[in-house]
């Protein structure tokens, strides 16, 4: 399956990115791609590649070396974003939790010592993270969340749940975020503390190899050693939703990649009327808008990575990836399904799972109409918010 690469934008890479993608990709064909059919039915995550992501660096990547991190820059950490969600969204969830959503606000917000502690065993892959921040009635609107913390004698005493959280029975260690005194606050909340529990969410026709999970606090009292002390306000856990919408932009590339691959390979292949549907006019209008949207798709988060290396990355120029690289991916899934006819439908091509996932990508780290209030209100200077937003 070829790699589309029109404008030769890949040829720009350093040798340092070329030998960063390389990796991710032949880790991604190699150790995953011949699983994904089996735990894709079985709605299981591969666990015996998490230690592998960790040795080649995967996880917490753009973070520095002195707490066992690869500290790659960010165009670096996008390939591998990329080339995980080539594979499976689920993948991509897990190394985009564990490293924007767990291992940054811990670098970013915590102390010294919990960065000593958390951040290599996390890098490595002995430990596992989740991220608590959206609650069964609040999505959308987190300022809205209903989870409380209070002070005691020992430290602090966490009530309330948290919904749709990526690897949460699977997490040595919850990054939690409630309100304390009225302000968000965030919380390191361990696996094990009494009156916290995890359960995973059954049911689900997306992102089968992902662990979903609720997390529920009853007076679960945590020390007051895991507060992250550096920081208040909802401020800090949108921080770290950028981190990982950045890294979301560039995984629909990949997981594009993945389904315009399939059907470019199937219409040169599959003979109808006579000859290759390839040939066929209506066939070839598709693959080529698939083909321009992809394109374009890299143009964005090429551009993206050098702004965030700059620092000059405004959160809205995320969203403006993040929800036209997702809706890309999402309609390149779709035309590829058509061209594919009835066997786009079977698991014998990736097709169906990318898009089913994408469905979830489409909502998750703010959904796709979210994401347009954002970027309409970084343009018009007026919000279409509510008071709380």
């Amino acid at each position: 399956m070829e790699f589309l690469d029109l404008y030769g934008i890949y040829t720009t890479l350093t040798q340092e990115e070329q030998m960063i993608w390389k990796t991710a990709r032949d880790f991604v064909d190699r150790e995953f791609m011949p699983i994904i059919q089996e735990h894709f039915r079985a709605a299981t995550f591969p666990l015996h590649l998490i230690r592998k992501m960790g040795e080649l660096g995967f996880l917490g990547s753009l973070l520095p070396e002195k707490y066992g991190c690869a500290a790659v820059n960010n165009k670096a950490y996008g390939l591998i974003m990329q080339e995980l969600e080539r594979g499976d969204s689920g993948l991509r969830s897990f190394a985009s939790v564990q490293s924007s959503l767990v291992m940054y606000p811990i670098f970013q917000y915590g102390s010294e010592a919990q960065r000593e502690y958390w951040l290599p065993r996390l890098a490595s892959g002995e430990k596992i993270g989740c991220f608590g921040l959206t609650e069964p009635d609040f999505g959308s609107n987190p300022a809205g969340m209903i989870t409380q913390a209070r002070k005691s004698d020992k430290g602090y005493v966490l009530n309330g749940s948290k919904m749709w959280i990526t690897n949460g029975t699977l997490a040595d260690v919850a990054v939690v975020w409630a309100k304390l005194d009225g302000k968000v606050h965030g919380f390191l909340v361990e696996k094990g503390t009494p009156g916290f529990t995890a359960s995973d969410i059954k049911g689900k026709l997306s992102l089968q190899s992902s662990v979903t999970s609720e997390l529920h606090f009853s007076d679960c009292e945590i020390p007051a050693v895991n507060i992250l002390p550096n920081g208040r306000g909802l401020k800090l856990p949108l921080s770290c939703l950028s981190q990982a919408r950045y890294g979301i932009a560039w995984g629909a590339v990949g997981s594009a990649q993945a389904t315009f691959g399939c059907a470019l390979d199937y219409a040169r292949t599959r003979v109808q009327f006579g000859r290759p549907i390839a040939g066929h006019q209506l066939i070839q209008e598709r693959l080529a808008e698939m083909a321009s949207q992809i394109t374009e798709a890299q143009l964005l988060v090429f551009r993206l990575a050098e702004l965030k290396d700059a620092d000059k990355a405004h959160p809205a120029l995320i969203s403006l990836a993040k929800r036209n690289n997702v809706r890309m991916a999402l309609e390149t899934a779709r035309a590829a399904r058509t061209i594919l006819g009835a066997n786009g439908i079977v698991d014998e091509y990736p097709i169906m799972r990318h898009m089913a996932n994408l469905e979830s990508v489409f909502t998750y780290e703010g959904t796709h109409d979210m994401h347009t209030l954002i970027v309409a209100e970084h343009i018009t200077g007026m919000s279409a918010f509510g008071n709380e937003a």
